[in-house]
């Protein structure tokens, strides 16, 4: 048989922002329709620093199941994704997943925004310039008029390179900063997307009726944001609560193992299918932590694939052969 191999390229060409956000939505429904199942990431540490992650996700609707499976060193990570028929389990695709992570990523903050965030939110808050950074604002964007970014991270020279590259690509105003509060004061929307092991948003800082995406932290150990911004949100949601209990950091560090607190918080599939809403007034704070899920990938890269075949693009390969 033989499978399609899509590159990193690839993808840039057939994966819009649009597409995610579609992908996204349609997969949150069908997991609220019971029709699609997640599981949540691994990880296998080895020595030397090198950690295996493995998560994997079935859409039945859509019809695809696939695992992403990626290596972290302290210089490099590398994502791929294979691909199956749901009906048959026989491989169609791998794919090359760096860039298809950095826009699901950027996918679900958009979804959560769109359902979270007032509908008059405007002003933006970034704290974070790095990989996954310019497809969190793309997604925000593309949900809401969004009329000024202020953007903040450590480094000066990217947070300026960060503001100049958005700023063309979004036509809308960024301006770096020099302190996150600065960023955060007075947005409607605030993101934090950063690798920071303590808080880097003080709960203090967001104003009534802000929306907040915490993207960055995926480890229990590391947190971005203070026990002040978590107890301010009037509505938490998480894209899964059994990986956020194993993952989410802002959350496990309040709430440990209190169930009564876990069952307070929801899940983005069920705000996206009505189920529960996304905010109840105004003036409540809304909070999404985002882990990443598999289901969230395997969309995508159905969207990816689906794309490569009608457009004949990818490289076809051999595999299992007599």
């Amino acid at each position: 048989m033989e499978v399609l191999y899509l590159t990193e390229a690839d993808v840039q060409q057939l994966l819009s922002m649009e597409m995610a956000l579609a992908a996204l939505e349609d997969a949150l429904r069908h997991w609220a329709e019971g029709k699609s199942v997640n599981q949540p990431r691994s990880r296998l540490h080895v020595p030397g620093g090198v950690v295996l992650h493995y998560m994997a996700a079935a859409d039945y609707a859509c019809g695809y199941l696939g695992m992403k499976l990626y290596t972290s060193t302290p210089t490099a990570t590398r994502f791929l994704l294979p691909l199956f028929r749901a009906d048959s389990g026989e491989l169609v695709a791998l794919l090359e997943a760096d860039r298809l992570g950095c826009l699901r990523t950027g996918a679900a903050t958009g979804v959560a925004t769109k359902y979270m965030a007032r509908t008059d939110a405007t002003r933006v808050g970034i704290i974070g310039t790095g990989h996954q950074a310019p497809t969190q604002l793309e997604a925000v964007a593309a949900v809401r008029p969004i009329a000024r970014v202020r953007a903040y991270s450590r480094n000066p020279e990217r947070r300026e390179t960060f503001a100049r590259t958005m700023c063309q690509q979004l036509g809308v105003p960024v301006e770096a900063v020099d302190a996150a509060e600065k960023a955060v004061r007075d947005a409607d929307i605030v993101i934090t997307v950063t690798n920071a092991k303590q808080p880097v948003l003080q709960g203090a800082w967001l104003a009534p009726g802000t929306h907040l995406n915490a993207v960055g932290a995926n480890f229990p150990q590391r947190r971005e944001l203070d026990a002040a911004a978590v107890t301010r949100a009037a509505r938490i949601v998480v894209d899964s609560k059994v990986q956020a209990q194993q993952e989410a950091g802002d959350l496990i560090a309040l709430f440990q193992t209190d169930a009564q607190r876990w069952q307070a918080i929801y899940e983005l599939h069920q705000v996206v299918s009505g189920a529960v809403p996304g905010r109840t007034s105004a003036d409540e704070i809304t909070l999404f932590k985002s882990n990443g899920i598999a289901l969230e990938d395997v969309a995508v890269a159905a969207c990816v694939y689906l794309a490569a075949r009608e457009k004949n693009l990818g490289r076809w390969l051999p595999m299992w052969m007599p």
